[in-house]
């Protein structure tokens, strides 16, 4: 599809255009030409759209689709046109699937369904078989057959030799290990963060030992292996220290923050509103401030959404019995515009694709077009008619979002919101 972009502002600090309004020419996927008042021709669909921002097509490190098994969550297909019309040009796929994603015939069947969209898919493969932690699953195999990480969803690796391994045989073929990061038996049947609010309402907590002590534990292991670890979601001060001595000793260490752990706290639990129950839980203010800084510092590397679609009957249930888990692509942008400046924002929206993918991309004339479209200025109330998922279990609602996303441009195709 070929396309003009008319008086865009482009964020891209590695483009010789970074900063500057500019028209941007498109033709068959690739970048010809960069101007002021460029020419229009015939062939050529002319976009013009108030305040355009663009940048490098923003990539989002953890996201689940429930296809499949769990469609009534959510579809890849409607899950990629979400991301797409929410500014995402790429998205990691978390294997909490049925069945698992833990053998490369699961991984080209997910890629298979993620064809010929503009929003492109990319599996994380499951850590060990069925993510029961037990064994390890077909990691050779899966990244061989497309997977860019090896990761439990939101499971903890207890055991702490099947880690060293898994960091031992992934470091041979450069693989990706992701190590989500709570002790289950601090944890125990903890249910918010463990502090004033959890004493106040009578829910158990979950202490942020529970995460830092198996963060130590993890960095260790890694420090004896060598290779490469991501620790994702990480919500407390102490975690954050702990991952600044990781990388000040040189080991290859990476970590992201969901946007909902930046944005909100445990205060919003007052309501017993099962929207914000989720995993890691909601921290406190403090934890929140501090996760904040360690953004603005680079200690954390990237934002992720942690988009996790759960349909109303394990929703609305007791805070108690009810799963884990918000929606996020929809508000992933308007969210951080309220906690960060926008080109810090850009910056952790666009490096999940180094990370996972160990690629560049910029706007640069002759390289391929994977842009994002979107704009910093005015805000809304975010409702139940913004939601564009299948399920609406979104910690969002109600909340004032800015700026606005206008949608993308990848694989030769625009989609716009």
């Amino acid at each position: 599809m070929n396309v003009i972009l008319r008086n865009a502002k482009i964020m891209d600090a590695k483009s010789v255009f970074h900063n500057q309004i500019m028209d941007v020419e498109i033709a068959n996927g690739i970048v010809k030409n960069i101007g002021s008042n460029l020419e229009q021709k015939s062939d050529f669909q002319v976009v013009i759209l108030d305040d355009l921002h663009i940048s490098p097509g923003w990539f989002d490190t953890s996201v689940c689709f429930g296809e499949p098994g769990f469609e009534d969550r959510e579809t890849i297909a409607n899950g990629l046109q979400t991301a797409a019309k929410s500014g995402f040009t790429g998205v990691a796929l978390q294997p909490n699937t049925t069945p698992v994603i833990d053998n490369q015939s699961q991984i080209h069947f997910v890629k298979s369904k993620a064809h010929d969209f503009a929003t492109e898919l990319f599996p994380i493969g499951a850590l060990t078989k069925n993510s029961e932690g037990k064994d390890l699953a077909e990691l050779f195999d899966m990244k061989n057959a497309g997977a860019v990480g090896f990761g439990d969803y939101n499971k903890n690796t207890d055991n702490a030799n099947l880690l060293k391994i898994a960091l031992q045989y992934a470091y041979d073929f450069d693989g990706l290990v992701i190590a989500f990061s709570q002790e289950p038996n601090i944890k125990g049947s903890g249910v918010v963060n463990e502090g004033i609010v959890s004493t106040r309402l009578g829910l158990k907590g979950i202490p942020a030992l529970a995460e830092e002590i198996q963060i130590a534990k993890n960095l260790f292991i890694l420090e004896y292996t060598g290779g490469k670890l991501h620790i994702p979601t990480v919500t407390t001060a102490k975690s954050v220290q702990l991952i600044r001595e990781a990388k000040a000793k040189g080991l290859q260490v990476s970590c992201s923050v969901a946007v909902h752990h930046l944005v909100l706290s445990d205060e919003k639990l007052e309501t017993f509103d099962t929207r914000f129950k989720v995993s890691p839980p909601l921290r406190n203010e403090r934890d929140r401030t501090a996760i904040i800084q360690a953004v603005k510092e680079d200690i954390i590397d990237v934002i992720t959404s942690d988009h996790n679609p759960i349909d109303i009957e394990h929703k609305k249930m007791e805070f108690d019995l009810a799963k884990n888990g918000t929606i996020g692509l929809e508000t992933a942008f308007g969210a951080l515009l309220n906690v960060l400046p926008l080109e810090i924002v850009v910056d952790k929206l666009t490096s999940g694709r180094f990370l996972f993918l160990n690629a560049e991309n910029t706007i640069e004339v002759g390289q391929p077009a994977n842009i994002s479209l979107f704009s910093p200025k005015g805000s809304r109330i975010f409702s139940k008619e913004h939601i564009l998922s299948k399920s609406k279990n979104s910690a969002f609602l109600g909340t004032e979002i800015k700026g606005k996303v206008y949608g993308i441009y990848n694989n030769n195709k625009l989609v716009l919101a």
